[in-house]
């Protein structure tokens, strides 16, 4: 059975600077997103994954985030136990980490 990997903002932000191409999904509502937001990550909320999880693909690497982890967690979880989706992760702590330890300019709520 395929499983997820967690990466930390530190390493996703070196996967960012060295140019590393993935999709970053955000995958808080839009009321999150609309108080903070990482530049560049794809906003597709949890509570419509129904519209858009079969449209992710396979074969390209994803990280997901929210607001702590959680919830990027689960669809990380789904897509590679339930998918079979081999290059799936979780930032560890969210969009609060990346806040904290990443991009101050970020707000926290």
């Amino acid at each position: 059975m395929a499983t997820y990997h967690n990466l930390t903002v530190a390493q996703i932000q070196a996967k960012r600077a060295r140019g590393d191409v993935f999709h970053f999904i955000d995958v808080r509502e839009p009321y999150e997103h609309a108080i903070a937001h990482i530049e560049g990550a794809e906003l597709l909320p949890l509570s419509q994954a129904n519209t858009w999880i079969d449209s992710l693909p396979s074969d390209e690497e994803i990280i997901f985030f929210c607001h702590h982890g959680s919830r990027s967690a689960q669809v990380a979880a789904f897509l590679a136990g339930q998918r079979g989706f081999t290059n799936v992760a979780n930032m560890l702590g969210g969009i609060e980490a990346w806040a904290i330890q990443i991009d101050p300019q970020v707000p926290r709520y």
